[in-house]
Formats: structure tokens, sequence, C-alpha cells
């Protein structure tokens, strides 16, 4: 059922650390792509587009997600079912800004989002 038992793969974890962002960026560019992975895999299972995936269908596959099973309590999926529906926002966007649909997003269009936000931020701030 789940695509892995990783929340992320090694190279995926790789690439967000040399990404130049913060560690809170860092930290939400890995929900999403934890999000867009699990989404694709959901969506697929239900034979519909992300954007058509209700909210309770989310929760269920977190639920269920193997790599969230070891040690980890109730009311932690529930706050974690909230950040992977709660990116389905962030994809949105992203998949906007590039022209295309969820489905076809990819791990690197991510980080380099996530790095256009950043530095958009930085140069506001200044």
């Amino acid at each position: 059922m789940q695509p892995g038992t990783e929340f992320l793969t090694p190279e995926e974890c790789a690439e967000v650390d040399k990404a130049l962002l913060t560690s809170h960026d860092k930290f939400t560019a890995r929900v999403a792509i934890y999000a867009l992975r699990s989404l694709k895999s959901i969506a697929q299972d239900h034979h519909i587009s992300i954007s058509a995936l209700q909210p309770e269908q989310i929760e269920d596959w977190v639920y269920q997600d193997a790599s969230l099973q070891q040690g980890i309590d109730q009311e932690f999926r529930r706050f974690f079912s909230q950040l992977v529906i709660s990116s389905l926002k962030p994809l949105k966007q992203m998949a906007l800004h590039l022209g295309t649909n969820i489905e076809d997003l990819e791990v690197p269009q991510v980080i380099a989002w996530y790095e256009t936000e950043a530095k958009a931020r930085l140069e506001q701030n200044n």
C-alpha cells in the first residue's frame, strides 16, 4: 500500500539539506515532499486527481503510513495529518506557478519553490 517505509529517502534528505533554507523552511519542504509522494499514492489508489482528494482520505492514509507507526501516538498522527492536508496549499501554489498539475511536481521543483519563497521573504524584509 505505501511506497516505502521511510519518511523521505536519503536522496531527498540530501537535496533538502543542501538547499539554501532556514531550519523551519527545510522542515516545511520535507513535509511537502512527503505530502506530495503520499498525495500521489492516495489519488492513484482512489483513481482521482490530487485536487479531488478529501481531507478524510488523506487522514486515513497518514494513519496507515508504516513510516509513522513506531512509537507515535494518536495525537501526533492527527497533528501530522493536518500538516499533510495543509501542504496542499503550497503544492497548489507551486503547480500554478509552474503551470502544471500537482501530480507532475517533482522534488527538485518543490525545493526550488521553497528557496524562491525564502529569498522573496528576505528581500521583502530588507
